[in-house]
């Protein structure tokens, strides 16, 4: 992806570093190694400066990791120097003990309360954009913070009404029905309103954030093909196609639903601008098909931008330095342009 920030014009994006017990630190540091994230922006890191400056010790990156007490109001292109990475650690606290690469209610809750001090500085216009990098459910979940996920969460601490999860990756632009649901509870979520609701948050995502004034959207069945006219399944007939009607009637370009086997080779092929999914797999399985490591998440919707990468915390791989930054690099990209555009 690029960017076309001018440096002496570039918005100032605050990158949350996730659970401290996961990758986010390690993709944090070898990210900002890179020339061009400093082109692109003016970045603030909300999250732990003693964990991100062993980090790159342990890294061997030669990189000075600066604690700001608070977002600098005047001046503040001053804290944002290559080499030099500025990170804001709203804790009131210094962080507990936690184990690397294990999930825990200390990590789980550090990881909440980066994300909602980015999102008070956004919400307050004091920055252009938040980049997050993972977080655990089980984590969060340990500490007391019921959400399915990033997306959840952002929408209930801005009260947004209507948004959702759209990931890219080479020539796909995927929107959700439904994320973290279990199988089994799927099918109860497959109701018109949900699928209406992708279709519109889709339509927005692809018109305002890619200029694209009259999106083609896709939609995906939930059932083996698409239900066969109701012999596998009737989610299509009862939830699926009249959604997919009344988008039309409000004059989205929507068409389906289509068997999800074939409708993502004809996204690719250019026949759709974006493709809405029912359910997670059913578009990431695709996505990470043909743009695995370089896929970026974005919520729609939101009073301001976020993007995300595409992967969890990977604890399995935590302090073996294996961990691969290319997909918070495009993530920054992402944020860089569409907030210069915004602006």
């Amino acid at each position: 992806m690029k960017t076309t920030s001018n440096k002496n014009h570039r918005p100032t994006l605050v990158i949350t570093m996730g659970d401290p017990a996961g990758i986010g630190p390690e993709i944090i540091v070898k990210t900002f190694v890179h020339a061009k994230i400093w082109k692109w922006c003016a970045p603030l890191v909300i999250g732990s400066p003693p964990i991100l400056e062993r980090t790159a010790q342990a890294l061997q990156i030669p990189m000075k990791i600066v604690s700001v007490p608070e977002y600098p109001q005047q001046n503040g292109q001053n804290i944002f120097r290559r080499g030099q990475l500025s990170v804001l650690d709203p804790l009131e606290r210094p962080l507990g003990r936690f184990r690397k690469g294990q999930a825990s209610a200390v990590s789980g809750d550090a990881s909440v309360r980066y994300i909602q001090k980015a999102v008070h500085l956004a919400q307050a216009g004091t920055v252009h954009g938040i980049v997050t990098a993972p977080i655990n459910k089980k984590a969060i979940h340990l500490a007391g913070h019921h959400y399915p996920g990033h997306t959840e969460m952002l929408a209930a601490l801005t009260q947004t009404k209507e948004s959702g999860m759209m990931i890219l990756g080479g020539p796909l632009k995927i929107m959700f029905v439904t994320t973290h649901v279990a199988i089994r509870d799927l099918s109860q979520s497959i109701t018109t309103s949900n699928v209406l609701r992708a279709i519109r948050l889709a339509e927005s995502g692809l018109r305002r954030s890619f200029h694209i004034t009259r999106p083609r959207i896709g939609v995906a069945g939930l059932n083996p093909h698409a239900g066969e006219g109701g012999l596998f399944g009737d989610e299509e007939e009862q939830a699926i196609a009249p959604a997919v009607k009344r988008a039309r009637v409000t004059g989205i370009r929507c068409t389906g639903p289509f068997p999800a086997d074939t409708l993502f080779g004809k996204a690719v092929s250019g026949e759709f601008d974006g493709v809405v999914a029912m359910y997670h797999d059913q578009g990431l399985v695709a996505l990470k098909t043909v743009a695995f490591g370089h896929c970026v998440n974005i919520t729609v919707g939101l009073p301001f931008i976020r993007t995300s990468v595409d992967h969890g915390t990977a604890y399995d791989i935590v302090g073996k330095g294996k961990a691969d930054p290319t997909s918070l690099i495009e993530a920054m990209a992402l944020a860089a342009q569409l907030s210069t555009d915004k602006r």
